[in-house]
């Protein structure tokens, strides 16, 4: 779904031009950029601005003690504390699309895909509320659009190092001995392996002395249906010490993000669109925070989008390689819907 436009929303070629301008002079900017890298915002003065709620690490516009919590709701009347309904997609249709993907990976279209599907929600609470009861470290709200929680770091840039964060396996912490099954799974373990090889290629496109710092580390996340937990790496580059002067130039540089398209890029990106048919809009983009003089970035995963008619969609994924079975990756998608714990 592509929202559609309005004054806040414009051409993704206007947010690289303005990345770059701002950044040149040093100047504090919040930005956006959707999947299909067709729109974004831009945002000057970020803290100064309330149409868009965003925190990013310790920076936010919206302060601690925030009214909309304790907004009312009134899409579920009749529910004590916080409530989520699911209608999950029927697993013959989205088997329909992973064998489409899977015959693309079979073929050597990809060896690292990422299918998404949209799946209708209900809950009592806003998106406000849904951003602000969010312990995640980078949140963003369009108000009547959507509302990202999201764990995934993009990029990093503070002096001249860069540092990307991609993300790839999760498990249900409840089960037995999850973190061993976790890192020996096979299939998580080819996952990983592919997404930090693409990552470290894109860093080396605009980066020096590209490397892998930390590979896959666990971290945990919480939410109201309970742990789970996801592999991470941490790679690391080093930037001319005159990044900020075409700033847009490299964000753009990298995108779409790959541990949310695949590899290799481009042809993955077509079997995608034939996949999933439709165009996924700002989930999977990614938006970002320059304060003058570094750059923070996240992936927009864990993300509810609103329609028009008030209607709520939760976007959830997960990665295909030619390994994967389609009832193990319906079990993923699903899993990963969830509220914020508060």
């Amino acid at each position: 779904m592509i929202i559609k436009m309005d004054p806040l929303l414009i051409p993704a070629g206007c947010v690289r031009q303005a990345m770059n301008r701002h950044g040149m002079a040093g100047e504090p900017f919040l930005f956006g950029i959707d999947f299909e890298m067709k729109q974004g915002f831009f945002i000057d003065h970020p803290l100064e601005n309330k149409e868009i709620l965003f925190s990013i690490g310790e920076i936010s516009n919206v302060g601690k003690d925030t009214a909309l919590l304790s907004t009312p709701s009134t899409m579920l009347s009749g529910f004590d504390g916080p409530q989520l309904r699911v209608f999950p997609m029927p697993f013959e249709e989205y088997r329909s699309r992973f064998a489409i993907a899977h015959a693309g990976l079979l073929r050597g279209d990809s060896y690292l895909l990422n299918l998404t599907l949209r799946t209708p929600i209900s809950t009592n609470l806003s998106l406000e509320q849904i951003f602000c009861r969010s312990k995640a470290a980078y949140r963003i709200c369009l108000p009547g659009r959507f509302v990202c929680f999201s764990p995934e770091s993009f990029v990093r840039i503070e002096g001249s190092s860069i540092r990307s964060f991609p993300m790839k396996g999760t498990i249900d912490a409840s089960l037995p001995e999850a973190e061993k099954q976790l890192m020996g799974n096979y299939k998580e373990q080819c996952e990983h392996y592919t997404i930090v090889d693409l990552i470290r290629n894109d860093l080396n496109r605009i980066a020096a002395n590209v490397r892998v710092e930390r590979f896959r580390y666990i971290e945990k996340v919480k939410s109201r249906q309970g742990e789970i937990l996801q592999s991470s790496s941490e790679i690391r580059g080093t930037l001319p010490g005159n990044w900020n002067e075409n700033v847009g130039d490299l964000i753009f540089g990298l995108l779409p993000a790959g541990s949310i398209s695949g590899a290799p890029k481009s042809s993955t990106v077509r079997l995608i669109q034939k996949a999933e048919a439709k165009p996924r809009g700002f989930y999977t983009g990614v938006f970002g925070l320059f304060d003058g003089i570094s750059l923070d970035s996240a992936v927009m995963i864990r993300y509810i989008e609103q329609d028009g008619e008030n209607r709520m969609y939760f976007r959830s994924g997960g990665g295909l390689t030619i390994n994967s079975q389609a009832e193990d990756e319906y079990r993923e998608v699903i899993q990963k819907i969830y509220l914020p714990i508060i």
